[in-house]
């Protein structure tokens, strides 16, 4: 009696007809900018033959390494992490690599485009420093006043460190500071994301500068400035609740508790 045997050719032709089933067409509708050709921005038109469980990060990759080589974006680790690839796409700031494309209406052209606020170098790159400077500015690593090593383990209860969890979270991708209105209308406001990693060590029971930051952030381009409009909170990509703690460090600064 003779012993099936699977036909790895036809396997192999039916995987990929079933694949092809699953894709669809997408139009992917990019603001494109290089200061070397044109003063101007201009939107440019992609036609995608994508899997709508793929992400805006995959139809980017395909059109710079199948359609065109100049297109220019940054992207690193491609798993919502590093957080350079935060984009405009369909008018909210999100990450590509975390964003399906079924998730986002294919029926219709994807519209990205670089985040607002801050200098566009070429196409979605926008140039970082501004947003970097807040966050230097705001002093984010832990300061004690004791000069020398620690002997010993600074210890913290689960009750100290459940306190600031929240904004531990933060990547830096500028999504949250990006979407803010008045940070696309001052550029020296000092912004969500700045605000949020200053929180992160205001309320560790283990620092000692608390009251030097809330000084920083008393200033006229500091958490004052804030709007409470929410659009911080909606952007973030790690979920954090970037307008509460905005609103913790406002009352800190009143009541000098934290």
């Amino acid at each position: 009696m003779s012993t099936p045997t699977l036909d790895k050719h036809s396997a192999a032709l039916d995987a990929a007809e079933s694949t092809a089933l699953q894709k669809i067409t997408v139009t992917f509708r990019i603001r494109r900018f290089n200061p070397e050709v044109s003063a101007d921005a201009s939107w440019q038109d992609f036609q995608l033959e994508l899997d709508p469980k793929e992400r805006v990060l995959d139809g980017l990759h395909k059109i710079k390494w199948e359609q065109d080589g100049t297109l220019t974006f940054r992207r690193s680790c491609a798993h919502g992490i590093c957080g350079s690839d935060a984009m405009r796409i369909n008018g909210k700031n999100r990450l590509a690599c975390k964003t399906l494309i079924k998730d986002i209406n294919p029926e219709k052209p994807i519209t990205i485009e670089a985040i607002k606020g801050l200098t566009v170098l070429k196409d979605l790159v926008v140039d970082m420093e501004p947003f970097f400077q807040a966050y230097r500015d705001v002093m984010p690593f832990l300061i004690t006043k004791d000069t020398n090593e620690p002997t010993r383990e600074r210890l913290q209860s689960a009750e100290d460190r459940e306190r600031f969890d929240d904004t531990t979270k933060c990547i830096l991708c500028a999504a949250c500071t990006s979407s803010c209105p008045v940070f696309w209308n001052d550029g020296q406001y000092f912004g969500p994301a700045a605000i949020v990693n200053a929180h992160r060590f205001i309320f560790d029971s283990r620092d000692e500068a608390g009251e030097q930051r809330l000084e920083i952030l008393n200033d006229k381009d500091g958490v004052w400035r804030c709007r409470t409009t929410f659009n911080c909170t909606d952007a973030c990509p790690r979920g954090i609740e970037v307008t509460k703690a905005i609103q913790e460090v406002k009352r800190a600064l009143i009541t000098r508790r934290f």
